[in-house]
């Protein structure tokens, strides 16, 4: 959807390089979330792991860490600000606000 918007970004693809537990605080401090809001509970992580999502946040931020697809995506970051691409426009708000 960028690309047909003409907006360049750069794609971290997150099985490969995975947000390190740090990043994933610094985002969910942009996005105002906690890893609750961001927790893929249907994901094949989540019932593997035995997860019942009233873990300790740190504890998930660790999991989401380690099973990178614990964590909704996409997620667009543009300087101090953050947005999660559910549903998509998110992104292009993200991009256009001031």
């Amino acid at each position: 959807m960028l690309n047909e918007h003409g907006i360049e970004f750069e794609y971290r693809e997150y099985r490969k390089d995975p947000l390190t537990s740090a990043e994933i605080k610094r985002v969910l401090k942009m996005l105002g979330l906690g890893p609750r809001d961001v927790l893929r509970r249907n994901d094949a992580a989540f019932k593997e792991l035995d997860l019942t999502g009233n873990e300790s946040d740190a504890a998930l931020v660790k999991h989401m860490a380690a099973h990178p697809t614990l964590l909704q995506r996409p997620i667009g970051v543009l300087g101090s600000r953050a947005a999660l691409g559910r549903p998509p426009e998110n992104l292009l708000r993200l991009v256009r606000r001031k």
